[in-house]
């Protein structure tokens, strides 16, 4: 049976939210971002200002500026938010605390030279990222008119048979590997360590599969509870799907509360699930709404984000709350400009290596078949610097830098601006057509690209992997989506199966 279509894939659809921005609204959030809180975070500085810190006051006026239109376009850029959100906290705000104080998460020490050139390859893959999506923003008629293949990917649409195997298949993983998991259900609301530790994989050979086995129940679970919330059913509705609705939503919300809480998953992670289920809420897709809700979520990540991390270790201290300019430069979680730092003085000394971009490609080979596999980037910094403590991050800056310098920044940046344009788009097109992948997967990249940015790319390849394949295995190409029942077509649009809220559709 196929679902009735309402546009083909070809077809030029308005751009829904087309409008202007509030200029009270550009105005406050201008002086917020470039104003407020870069004075907030600023540290007592003596002697001469360094010329990095002066090129860091262009980066967070980049980013700030940047930040600002996301937050007040009339179109909701979800991809752009992520993106924006993580440079300006992560490579804006926090630098400067740390330029302006020379007070560092780490012990390792960069020298004036290696601060400049840090936050010049920051702000050249900003620029690149900003040129990537200035180019995608021009030819954005063109994407709607000939669809490329982000967007006809994006067009697909959710099958329900093949969402009901999923949610069988992430019901039946949850029976096999929570009753196998040491200490049972409870392990997953105790802390994060005490998950990896009763996984007693950690020193085995095989110690890759531990997080393949976690994330292999984690992801499929996710995307099993939001395709059965969003999976298109006909006007007359069906009694197999709505049955089936009834009967397996509780068990997948039962199964994402135990897997995919903040206690025993990576806030990252915890947050993108959350969020994805929060801009699912079809009165939420509204641009207003949207434009509020974002700006709730970027006051979450600096004020809460900091202090997330509470459930992470069984040792757990009274929560002690701290200037912000304090949390950027005492705690490991911002130490993404510093790895950056690190990572250039590492290329100085030791050279690029265009095979380190195999690691990620091929991150499911183990190391008793691959001896010569690129070790993870983080661990390779912090082995550098000195550190004991080897899980830090290497966010994509640094990562790129290392395969082949400069070069490398500026192409991975555009594609990455380009990319996530076309994405943005392509989700505004197709709002109004339910159950397509863009209603779902750009959520899920937009605040998983947090971690993605973050690094490094060798530890979160598999999760990202896993979290785009398996929406493309419940989805077929728009014209082909097989339904469950077979009445007759009709000629309007399709409801959706949305999140519970009051009042109905919008």
């Amino acid at each position: 049976m196929r679902f009735p279509q309402q546009h083909s894939p070809t077809t030029e659809v308005p751009v829904r939210g087309a409008g202007v921005r509030s200029v009270p609204a550009v105005c406050v959030w201008a002086v917020v971002l470039t104003v407020v809180l870069p004075v907030l975070v600023l540290r007592p500085h003596q002697g001469p200002v360094p010329m990095a810190l002066v090129l860091q006051a262009a980066v967070v006026a980049h980013t700030g500026a940047a930040l600002t239109r996301v937050l007040t376009a009339p179109q909701v850029r979800l991809v752009g938010l992520g993106f924006w959100m993580f440079s300006y906290i992560w490579f804006g705000l926090a630098p400067l605390s740390m330029l302006t104080s020379d007070s560092y998460p780490w012990p390792y020490r960069a020298g004036a030279e290696t601060s400049l050139r840090a936050v010049a390859t920051v702000e050249l893959g900003l620029l690149a990222y900003s040129a990537g999506t200035a180019f995608a923003a021009r030819r954005a008629h063109l994407h709607a008119a000939r669809p490329g293949l982000p967007e006809r990917l994006l067009a697909r649409r959710l099958a329900p048979w093949r969402v009901l195997v999923l949610c069988g298949c992430a019901l039946s993983l949850a029976v096999v590997l929570l009753h196998g998991q040491p200490g049972g259900v409870g392990a997953y609301f105790t802390s994060r360590q005490a998950i990896n530790e009763t996984g007693a994989l950690d020193e085995a050979p095989d110690s890759f599969l531990q997080p393949l086995r976690s994330w292999s129940l984690s992801v499929p679970a996710f995307w099993g509870l939001l395709a059965l919330l969003r999976v298109p059913r006909l006007p007359d509705g069906d009694r197999l799907l709505r049955g089936a609705r009834l009967l397996l939503l509780p068990l997948l919300a039962a199964v994402n509360i135990i897997v995919n809480n903040p206690i025993s998953k990576p806030r990252f992670w915890a947050g993108t699930v959350l969020l994805t289920l929060l801009f699912n809420v079809p009165r939420l897709g509204r641009p207003r709404a949207a434009r509020a809700v974002a700006g709730a979520v970027l006051a979450t990540v600096l004020v809460v984000f900091p202090y997330s991390d509470y459930f992470r270790y069984d040792d757990r201290h009274a929560i002690s709350v701290v200037s912000l300019s304090e949390q950027f430069t005492t705690k490991g979680d911002y130490d993404a400009f510093q790895q950056v730092q690190t990572g250039l003085d590492y290329a100085r000394e030791k050279g690029i290596s265009p095979g380190q971009a195999l690691g990620p490609l091929f991150f499911m080979v183990p190391r008793s078949v691959w001896p010569d596999k690129p070790e993870d980037t983080g661990i390779a910094l912090a082995q550098y610097a000195g550190y004991r403590f080897l899980n830090l991050s290497a966010p994509l800056w640094i990562e790129s830098y290392l395969w082949a310098g400069p070069p490398a920044v500026v192409l991975v940046f555009l594609l990455l601006g380009a990319v996530g344009r076309r994405m943005d788009e392509a989700r505004d097109r197709l709002l109004g057509r339910p159950g397509t992948l863009a209603v779902l997967v750009v959520p899920a990249f937009a605040f998983y690209q947090l971690m993605f940015l973050r690094g490094s790319l060798l530890g979160i390849t598999g999760p990202m992997l896993l979290l785009l394949t398996v929406p493309l295995l419940i989805s077929t190409p728009a014209r082909r989506a097989p339904g469950l029942a077979s009445p007759a077509l009709p000629s309007a649009p399709i409801p959706h199966a949305s999140l519970p809220h009051a009042g109905g559709h919008p």
